[in-house]
């Protein structure tokens, strides 16, 4: 999924307001998702090398704020079941492993 640059803004946006939600550290979320503080950094700027890591990072925010009985910020393009894009790789998102 190729993003304009008002859909990148507004990703990294949610991506960022949905990690001040969960109110994780990203030494927490780097140790969880397998990578580097640094590698996080860049998924959360849209500039990893994967088109699949935005979305293990999605659920893995989603999945810590709903455990913690809050409610997810919605996102506007990382929206509904990755297995609707056919374009991305499943097993990839669901290992929820990060590259490093």
């Amino acid at each position: 999924m190729s993003l304009n640059r008002k859909e990148q803004i507004n990703t990294k946006e949610e991506l960022k307001a949905n990690f001040d939600l969960s109110e994780l550290t990203m030494d927490e979320i780097a140790g969880d998702l397998g990578t580097t503080k640094q590698h996080l950094a860049d998924v959360f700027a849209l500039n990893s090398k994967r088109i699949e890591e935005p979305w293990i990072l999605r659920d893995y925010l989603n999945d810590k704020i709903i455990k913690s009985g809050k409610k997810p910020i919605p996102y506007t393009k990382l929206v509904g079941s990755p297995a609707n894009y056919f374009f991305l790789d499943l097993e990839f998102i669901q290992k929820g492993i990060l590259l490093k």
